[in-house]
């Protein structure tokens, strides 16, 4: 525990830490266009493949790219998922709720009764 009391400390870390967690529920979120799931994806593809803008056996420049991509990567999939869905899942988790969609199954149908006149 007081790893990751020593974590959340720093401001940076724990920013990354909740666009991680909003990241995850945002990609299991069915109002986020499939396409744009593919951004964290194709972000951490890069981190574990084995080319690199600059290799790793640099050190410490070869893990700050794969650190920057990954970064890039996640902020580039949260400023391009719909508004109401970040905002929806930032307000879920800042009140602690576990993970449910927007819409609940079934949000989309209407039940009505048709009567002529």
């Amino acid at each position: 525990m007081a790893t990751r009391s020593w974590l959340t400390r720093s401001k940076a870390v724990g920013t990354l830490l909740s666009d991680v967690h909003l990241a995850v529920r945002l990609v299991r979120e069915p109002a986020v266009p499939t396409y744009l799931k593919v951004v964290p994806f194709a972000a951490l593809a890069y981190v574990l493949s084995p080319l690199d803008f600059l290799p790793d056996f640099f050190p410490i420049v070869g893990q700050l790219d794969d650190l920057g991509v990954v970064i890039l990567g996640l902020k580039l999939f949260l400023r391009l998922c719909p508004a109401d869905a970040v905002a929806f899942h930032r307000e879920a988790i800042d009140q602690h709720r576990p993970f449910a969609t927007m819409f609940p199954s079934g949000a989309d149908v209407i039940d009505a009764e048709y009567r002529s006149q």
